[in-house]
């Protein structure tokens, strides 16, 4: 090689080099994160295609809460996505990580209320449960015991002799966590004495309301909750664990479980009748606003009145609207795109 042409190639690195990290990124919108979520992102990365047509088609993965919180906290630029969707608020490790990888301007979008769900198939028996049944069927040590349990029937004696067996999210999924925080604990709270111990030993109290069971009674799978949509369907006496969107989807195939006394509907988880309401969210890295076309509209498009409101595409999905302030107040971030403070993470 001429020495004159190793002199260009040399110029060539160094410049690429001395380019910011956001001045070399992607065009397309990138998205990670829940994949309860991701059918809604989904569907308004096609409408934000059709609608913003020389703008790259975003690109949509799902990786769990968890793992999209991980890659989205990994650092600034090309290599990192702009945006995860999460069915849990963003924890305060996740913030901290972000913030030392230089993340540190994110902001929060809640987009809506889904139902964490427990359906069964259309050829299993019905069941109406409690968050104490739950619990009892699933947790590791429920109320500090090595759990035995292999039928409902051992849970309660007015259950079905069924066998146990609940399919369900890994543990870098934000439905798991959902699982644990809205059902696994209120169930293990039902012993006073062990909801006392949340005060004085968190570790302890974690591990016995939280930790699920390994033998078999619950079988993870994977983020895809459609996997466990045939699961149901070809296993009878099975139960499901999944965002309640996929329930609404699949009329005819999937009969959901009462917890409580109460059936998962729009209606009783927009009043947070439902045990398993809980809000999803966007979160959205500020430093790339600027670096690639689309993020606000992208973000606007996902809580557009139309969109987002009574009647909405998102809504005939299974997403359920926030109530009129809410909503107004998510709308107004996505244009500001404020940054959050970690005030008030768990």
């Amino acid at each position: 090689m001429k020495n004159s042409t190793k002199a260009v190639l040399a110029l060539v690195a160094v410049s690429t080099l001395a380019v910011p990290a956001q001045a070399q990124m992607r065009r397309n919108i990138r998205i990670v994160g829940s994949s309860t979520v991701y059918p809604f992102s989904k569907a308004v990365a096609e409408r934000f295609s059709r609608t913003n047509p020389g703008v790259p088609a975003p690109i949509v993965e799902s990786t769990g809460t968890g793992g999209g919180m991980k890659l989205f906290c990994a650092g600034v630029g090309g290599n990192h996505p702009d945006i995860t969707n999460a069915s849990r608020r963003i924890k305060a490790s996740e913030f901290r990580t972000c913030q030392a990888n230089g993340v540190a301007q994110i902001t929060e979008i809640a987009i809506g209320l889904d139902g964490l769900a427990l359906a069964t198939g259309e050829r299993s028996q019905a069941m109406a449960l409690t968050t104490r049944d739950v619990y009892a069927a699933l947790a590791a040590t429920p109320f500090g015991k090595t759990n035995t349990a292999k039928t409902w029937k051992d849970v309660n004696p007015k259950l079905p002799a069924v066998a146990i067996r609940v399919y369900g999210p890994p543990s870098t999924s934000g439905t798991r966590d959902s699982l644990h925080e809205l059902i696994m604990k209120p169930g293990c709270n039902s012993n006073g004495g062990i909801a006392a111990m949340a005060k004085t030993n968190a570790a302890k109290y974690d591990q016995i309301c939280t930790k699920i069971r390994t033998d078999g009674a619950y079988v993870e799978q994977g983020e895809n909750d459609n996997l466990i949509v045939q699961k149901l369907a070809a296993n009878p006496g099975t139960i499901g664990v999944m965002g309640y969107s996929y329930v609404e989807e699949n009329p005819g195939k999937l009969n959901p479980v009462s917890l409580n006394g109460v059936m998962p509907s729009t209606d009783s988880i927009r009043t947070f009748r439902y045990p398993g309401s809980r809000p999803m969210y966007i979160y959205v890295k500020n430093a790339h606003l600027k670096a690639i076309p689309g993020i606000r509209a992208f973000a606007a498009e996902f809580v557009r009145e139309g969109t987002f409101g009574n009647g909405g595409y998102l809504q005939r999905l299974g997403l359920v609207p926030l109530g009129d302030g809410i909503r107004k107040r998510n709308q107004s971030m996505a244009t500001s795109m404020t940054p959050m403070g970690g005030g008030g993470l768990k």
